[in-house]
């Protein structure tokens, strides 16, 4: 029988250790491991090179789930051999502790990743930052979300790239698109979607009054190649530029920017950070690929929504989340209702609490819609 007791503040089981068929159920698992090496050695398998491609993403899928069931399994068996070795007087403490943390760490990874099961949840993302009606403050809070994705991003182990950068006319960014290359960079990063508002005490006034600047972030995932998206070559104006990057090795000496309108839509994508022109065209393209997808999606949901007579009111003013630095500070998410004080430690990147909690409550259906913050 299985009990418990306390090491270094956290409870800890003194019996057999948990199992985590919570997670995973281990014989399903395997016989769908086994269904799919059956379909993969068949001889017309590759047949149709789409849904093989399918079939293979799936099986990836499972065997990372299965490994990371060993790999669970493991760990327990280390924790069960520490736990006999302090139950006999051993000074094993030290160990034990660094053994639950890592766990409790692998565990959480692999709730989110559970969380993440759409179709593109596992692809690279692109973003682009916007700020809203306010100037200058609105274009240095644009920069400074920028600077919160460039340092979670690093905290993830992504790999980012600008692909456009407009500074503002006195401090801050007029836009900034970039991209975020990592495994579920496009799932995780669709909980920032939407826009940000920020109060404080202007460090551009000079009566140090306090402002309130708004700036919208917008996520798409990156496609794979074999995605279908039609864009026909004359419904494309082109236009080249020189770079007016932020310095350094982004200012070119001739007109190698591209910006790209696509006419139909009025999408206009634009892309300066190579050097070479047929580059930064690959890059603006990719972009617009991804946002003419997005547009599709949501057409699609549009009209799915009307059929069901379900009405949601989108507007700027509805802000996902609200980061208060005077009078008190505050950060506040309005759909997951997560607060957190410490302000900094979230500006330095630390997303996290934000991203899991948002995708905890969409995964159970209780994920609340934006609000309109009250005036501060």
């Amino acid at each position: 029988m299985n009990s418990t007791t306390w090491c270094g503040g956290t409870r800890i089981w003194t019996g057999a250790p948990p199992t985590c068929g919570g997670i995973f159920e281990g014989a399903r698992l395997d016989e769908q491991l086994e269904e799919i090496e059956r379909r993969v050695a068949a001889p017309d398998f590759w047949s149709s090179q789409a849904e093989a491609q399918k079939v293979m993403q799936r099986r990836r899928r499972l065997e990372e789930d299965r490994n990371l069931r060993e790999s669970l399994q493991r760990r327990g068996d280390d924790l069960g051999v520490l736990l006999e070795w302090a139950n006999a007087g051993e000074d094993v403490g030290a160990d034990l502790q660094r053994g639950l943390d890592e766990l409790q760490q692998e565990v959480e990874a692999a709730e989110t990743k559970k969380m993440l099961g759409g179709e593109y949840d596992r692809a690279n993302a692109i973003v682009s930052i916007h700020p809203g009606a306010g100037g200058t403050e609105s274009q240095d809070w644009a920069e400074m979300l920028f600077r919160m994705y460039a340092k979670w991003a690093e905290r993830r182990g992504f790999k980012r790239d600008v692909i456009d950068y407009q500074p503002g006319d006195e401090a801050g960014v007029k836009s900034v698109t970039f991209s975020l290359a990592g495994d579920y960079a496009f799932g995780l990063m669709s909980a920032e979607a939407g826009v940000h508002r920020l109060v404080r005490i202007s460090p551009f006034d000079q009566a140090a009054r306090r402002h309130t600047s708004f700036a919208s972030v917008f996520v798409w995932p990156e496609l794979p190649e074999d995605v279908d998206v039609d864009i026909d070559e004359k419904d494309l104006r082109i236009d080249t530029y020189r770079s007016s990057g932020a310095g350094g090795q982004h200012v070119n000496v001739t007109d190698s920017a591209v910006r790209i309108t696509h006419l139909s839509t009025g999408i206009v994508v634009s892309c300066q950070n190579e050097r070479s022109q047929h580059k930064n065209r690959s890059q603006a393209m990719k972009v617009l690929r991804a946002r003419l997808f997005d547009l599709r999606m949501k057409e699609q949901q549009a009209k799915l929504e009307q059929l069901g007579g379900e009405k949601r009111e989108i507007g700027f003013g509805s802000q996902i989340r609200s980061y208060v630095l005077q009078p008190y500070q505050m950060i506040k998410d309005h759909r997951t209702k997560v607060e957190v004080g410490d302000v900094n430690r979230i500006l330095d990147g630390d997303l996290d609490p934000f991203i899991k909690t948002y995708l905890m409550q969409k995964a159970s259906g209780t994920l609340g819609a934006p609000a309109q913050a009250d005036e501060e």
